[in-house]
């Protein structure tokens, strides 16, 4: 038996930081050792994927159980892993980007056994690493793609009308930019479903993965679900392991990625806005305001943007709305497919009624530019 196997049956297997402390002390006596332990992370990381998990998945998880170190061995496996592969798929591919910059700064230079002990411990997390719903292929798998011609103009606009949104320090200027981004949103939904239908491409709906990370995740997954609904899409939030799976039509996946990711930045940014004048005001409940701004402003913009969504498909010819509905159909039966047995959580009411009050208020101002009618 090699150094190697003996200190994986001494530590992945057992809870106690005694059985720990035998496997890393092992390895930390024997460098030659150092080569096969990395190979025992590649096969760890690969089985993660046949578990139906995606780079993204596997760090946020090692980010929510351990520690920073463990965060960047965990990139460093999944990059040195996907690097084997010819072809990733598109959104693979961006994720190994985003990683790639995550650990680029190399930490604290560790001793043998404290390396040891951070690579154990994240095996062990690999390993117990449950099954889950795969929402793509892994990479490897014969995919027949079409031919990708880069990105539509709609989505190249709407991805800089929200970063203009995010970067602005007028709150009015962000208000309308990202007005104009929700009406290209729909109209550009809309548009996909003409192609889709006048050239029977034959789309079906996928799935991707969102981030949900704490504090406030509640609040978060119910803002994402808002958004996800309004562009067409299903949402099915795992609390468990840190996000949300959508489900729908490529197109509109992209959509929501980019108007959620939006919309959590602006509104993070407004709660801090109206948190200080609070404080200012000489209030300190600092938690209960957070949780009821941002489930106001999650509420509210879950009626704003479905209200929106109806207000620009009702412009829509008549021939269309049946088109419209059958891609509905084959969403719905796509999350249905894939979450036979999802349930309702309960939700905390909000306590803070000043919180309530300015994350409602938030909501309306993400949502309308300067200028334009407000609903109810």
């Amino acid at each position: 038996m090699t150094t190697v196997e003996r200190a994986l049956a001494a530590a992945l297997y057992a809870e106690s930081d005694a059985d720990l402390d035998t496997g890393a002390s092992l390895l930390a006596a024997d460098p030659s050792a150092d080569a096969e332990l990395a190979l025992r992370g590649q096969e760890l990381v690969g089985r993660a994927w046949e578990r139906g998990w995606q780079p993204a998945d596997v760090v946020r998880m090692v980010r929510r159980e351990l520690a920073e170190p463990h965060v960047r061995l965990a990139g460093e496996l999944v990059l040195v892993q996907l690097k084997r592969y010819e072809r990733l798929p598109a959104r693979w591919a961006e994720q190994a980007e985003g990683l790639a910059d995550a650990v680029r700064g190399a930490g604290e230079r560790e001793d043998r056994f404290t390396r040891a002990t951070t690579v154990l411990e994240l095996y062990r997390l690999l390993l117990r690493l449950p099954a889950i719903e795969p929402v793509g292929p892994v990479p490897g798998t014969p995919v027949h793609l079409p031919p990708v011609h880069g990105e539509p103009k709609t989505l190249t606009r709407i991805r800089a009308l929200l970063a203009k949104a995010e970067a602005t320090e007028f709150p009015e200027e962000a208000e309308a930019l990202s007005a104009k981004a929700q009406e290209l949103m729909a109209l550009h939904s809309i548009d996909e479903a003409v192609l889709a239908a006048g050239g029977h491409r034959g789309d079906a709906p996928g799935a991707c993965r969102i981030g949900v990370d704490a504090p406030y995740e509640t609040s978060k997954a119910i803002l994402l679900d808002a958004v996800a609904s309004a562009n067409h899409c299903r949402a099915v939030w795992n609390g468990e392991f840190g996000f949300s799976t959508v489900v729908g039509f490529e197109a509109d996946l992209e959509a929501v990625e980019l108007l959620y990711t939006s919309l959590l930045v602006q509104g993070t940014a407004a709660m801090t806005r109206a948190e200080a004048a609070q404080r200012a005001g000489g209030r300190k409940r600092t938690k209960t305001f957070r949780q009821s701004f941002l489930l106001a402003y999650a509420n509210r913009l879950g009626d704003l943007l479905s209200a929106t969504a109806r207000q620009v498909e009702s412009t829509a010819s008549t021939t269309l709305l049946p088109v419209l509905a059958t891609r509905a159909v084959a969403v719905a039966g796509r999350a249905e497919e894939m979450f036979p047995r999802t349930v309702r959580t309960r939700v905390r009411g909000a306590t803070d009624e000043a919180g309530w009050q300015d994350g409602t208020t938030a909501a309306n101002r993400a949502h309308h530019g300067p200028g334009r009618p407000r609903l109810p």
